[in-house]
């Protein structure tokens, strides 16, 4: 008897695991208490993404799958697993006594932190469809769940067909590494009721099936361009009255071998569970990290939607390496400047293995490529080089590694990439300088055509890599080093502010060249703002034109032409003379639209004070006429340095217009609904600003200190920044203005290592927790602290 028993026990006990293995939780479920946000319906035939770190989803949020994108050509949307794409896409259709409706148009789509929904209704069948996407974090996988809901009184009976059409191809550059596409092999598996499809000569693979055994399969050729071919499955489902019903299909891919792919689809079936609920774990812990909370509710919103933008933006290349790729959907793979903005970014929002894993990838692969120090521009996730760094790219290392050595305090991290940055600095000036004035030549954030003279960008960021190079120096005890880099920035900064400034215009020179050579830009400037319809961009193109053949110079001298962005850089690194930066930022105000700051400031019209409407990008793609975050968040910046934190807000209220515009969740690279759909150096433009700026957080790490100098918006009473990660340490500033006028500052910290220096304008405060000196040091007034608990209160003036 005790055996018999047992073995019911065990029945029952394999019995239950089997089931919970087969019935995975229902995404609604799991879901309704995240985040969410509904896209617009005039947006529904706009992209989407979902993302993992192995594998990501683009289609539109009506549910279809059209052939998008430029840098393929029609074939950066459906799902990618890099280095090789798996599918073009997929579609559904339901049958249902005789009639058939394909789920080509939904009526909504929500999206989530790590998943995404569309939803359709077929009124005559009283049925509700829910299609739901959902990606792991570390298995290249993809998990679509459709909930069938069934909101009459009889039972409905359904065949849901699903329809996958492969495509494995090669990314971008495959062509570099022998990666040469053929056409796609489907084979049913009759054993695993699944399709696995096999590119005919690559070990490629694509395997999708579902957790129901499919009534029908079937495979023909698809309508999409390319290799591909069209597999389906067909299932039966019987609908009881008001209930629901659902069905998962699971797909998985690899560039390696049918073991992995087949492996990889198993392990996603057997773990869905514990994937989804540790991926909503896992993004719960990002939004908790620099937690934001301020009056303005929106601004609060895309803070926290853009750190989950950053994380899916992260894509693991086996054999190739790890890191943040710049936007989706055409340019998911590596870069060097969008990196060496967003990583400072990524570092204040406590995403520090993003950054290591970057910065690692960077510069191994430059390396490689240039062996001089020079750091590349572009690569594509096969690991081909496909532009081996523009000049503004090496100094902005430098300056990258010192910002990231602040947050951890680690010595051997400096070590590792102090040869590349000494090798870099001697390449940029040794290579090209050949005036030997300091000023680099060649292409920086501008790349127009002929504007690769010496530029005022280039030139900023050179200063501040040598000046960011002599603290690096000083902390590895290479004085001699530090002594002559620290030389050469002030000289920088002195010749910046001397040569490049033009009285006339208000603002920094676009760049220093020739005449002949400003002449040329004048003339292709003309045409281009003829061509937008600028006549104030024509008239001063031409003004400045007369003006040169009247006043030839047969030296290289400043110019003002373009008015791009990049003249704001001395400003964003605060080398700007106090005086001119006054000027430059109100000349500044003149650039902007409704959602921030023009690319090229002759593309500005007077429409734009007003003109909140949709971009008109051209049908080729090109950032002419646009408005991008990055120039706008070095604005907010610039702004913050110059003790204006009004002006800052201002500008970071313009780009979160265009949060959720068009993508829900996201903020488009170019504002409000143009170019890629998220992009890596948004969180620059936001988590500098908010961060390091309005919060005021400094931290030194290899000193166990943070500095703490807030300069908070006028319009903000109260605002809380929490959980700041640096280090073995994390920090949380609070702010809140009484009824009685009274202010109060709290900082908290875990590491009683630490010690704490809160600086704060003059003006008459109450120490209000122990343990806390106060100096007073110029116009401002020092607290220090080792306590883990610092709160100070600022009396009323009245």
């Amino acid at each position: 008897m005790m055996l018999r028993y047992s073995l019911i026990v065990l029945f029952l006990l394999v019995q239950t695991i089997s089931n919970s293995q087969s019935q995975p939780v229902k995404f609604s479920e799991i879901l309704k208490d995240s985040p969410s946000i509904e896209g617009k319906e005039e947006y529904l035939s706009s992209p989407f993404v979902t993302a993992g770190k192995r594998l990501y989803i683009v289609g539109h949020q009506d549910g279809g799958f059209p052939e998008l994108g430029w840098h393929i050509k029609d074939e950066m949307g459906g799902i990618w697993n890099h280095p090789i794409k798996l599918f073009d896409g997929f579609e559904v259709e339901l049958t249902s006594e005789g009639t058939s409706k394909k789920m080509d148009k939904s009526e909504a789509f929500i999206n989530y932190p790590f998943a995404s929904e569309h939803i359709y209704s077929i009124s005559e069948w009283y049925l509700q469809v829910h299609r739901y996407q959902f990606v792991p974090e570390e298995i290249p996988g993809l998990a679509i769940q459709f909930q069938l809901v069934n909101n009459s009184d009889q039972t409905r009976d359904i065949a849901l067909s699903f329809n996958a059409f492969s495509d494995l191809r090669p990314t971008w550059l495959g062509e570099r590494t022998q990666m040469l596409d053929d056409k796609d092999l489907a084979k049913y598996e009759e054993n695993h009721d699944r399709w696995v499809i096999k590119d005919s000569s690559n070990n490629w693979f694509a395997v999708y099936g579902s957790d129901r055994k499919p009534l029908k399969n079937a495979s023909s050729r698809n309508n999409y361009q390319g290799k591909g071919t069209d597999t389906s499955l067909k299932y039966e489902l019987s609908i009881s009255p008001r209930s629901n019903e659902q069905l998962t299909i699971y797909i998985s891919g690899s560039n390696e071998s049918y073991q992995k792919a087949s492996d990889d689809y198993k392990f996603l079936i057997n773990n869905l569970t514990k994937e989804i609920n540790d991926k909503k774990a896992k993004f719960e812990e990002l939004a908790n990290n620099s937690k934001l909370t301020i009056p303005d509710k929106k601004l609060e919103q895309t803070f926290e939607w853009l750190k989950y933008n950053s994380a899916w933006l992260v894509q693991d290349v086996p054999g190739i390496g790890s890191g943040i790729t710049a936007g989706i959907p055409d340019y998911p793979w590596w870069f060097g400047v969008d990196s060496e903005y967003a990583l400072k970014g990524y570092m204040a929002i406590g995403q520090s293995s993003a950054v290591y894993n970057t910065i690692k990838l960077l510069d191994s692969v430059s390396a490689a490529t240039n062996g001089n120090g020079k750091i590349i521009h572009e690569m594509s996730t096969n690991g081909a080089v496909f532009n081996d760094g523009n000049i503004n790219e090496t100094p902005q290392f430098a300056s990258l590694i010192w910002e990231i050595y602040k947050w951890n305090g680690d010595k051997e991290f400096l070590k590792s990439y102090f040869p590349t940055i000494k090798a870099g600095l001697e390449w940029l000036l040794k290579e090209n300088d050949s005036n030997n004035n300091l000023f680099p030549d060649g292409f920086g954030m501008m790349e127009i055509h002929g504007l690769d003279s010496e530029m005022i960008d280039v030139a900023v960021y050179t200063q501040k890599a040598f000046d960011d190079a002599s603290k690096i120096a000083f902390e590895l005890k290479m004085d001699s080093i530090a002594q002559e880099y620290q030389t050469i920035g002030i000289e920088l900064k002195d010749k910046i502010n001397n040569e490049f400034w033009s009285e006339e215009f208000g603002s920094y020179a676009d760049f220093i060249g020739t005449d002949a050579q400003a002449l040329r830009l004048i003339d292709d400037a003309i045409t281009r703002a003829d061509t937008l319809n600028k006549p104030w961009s024509v008239t001063e193109l031409k003004n400045t034109k007369e003006f040169i053949n009247q006043n030839p110079s047969d030296s290289a001298r400043p110019f003002v032409l373009h008015h791009n962005w990049v003249v704001n850089t001395p400003m964003e690194m605060n080398i700007a003379d106090p005086d001119k930066a006054k000027i430059a930022l109100k000349t500044a105000e003149t650039y902007t639209n409704p959602f921030g700051v023009f690319v090229t400031g002759i593309d500005r019209d007077e429409s734009s004070v007003s003109d909140a409407a949709s971009f008109k990008g051209s049908k080729v793609f090109s950032y002419t006429g646009a408005v991008m975050t990055l120039p706008t968040g070095v604005q907010a910046i610039a702004e913050n340095n110059y003790g204006n934190p009004d002006k800052a807000l201002d500008y970071l209220k313009r780009m979160t217009r265009s949060f959720s515009y068009a993508f829900p969740g996201s903020m488009y690279e170019v504002s409000p609904d143009y170019g890629m759909i998220t992009q890596a150096w948004n969180i620059y433009s936001f988590a500098i600003p908010i961060v390091q700026q309005f919060f005021g957080i400094q931290p030194m790490a290899a000193k166990k200190q943070v500095l703490i100098k807030p300069q908070l918006p006028s319009e903000w009473n109260h605002a809380a920044l929490e959980n700041v990660l640096m280090a073995d340490n994390e920090v949380s500033v609070y702010y809140e203005t009484e009824t009685n006028g009274r202010s109060i500052y709290r900082i908290e910290k875990t590491n009683t290592a630490w010690t704490v220096k809160l600086v704060l304008p003059f003006a008459r405060y109450e120490i209000i927790s122990e343990g806390v000196s106060k100096t007073q040091d110029g116009d401002n007034i020092i607290f220090e602290s080792s306590k883990n608990t610092v709160v100070i209160s600022k009396l009323s003036q009245n």
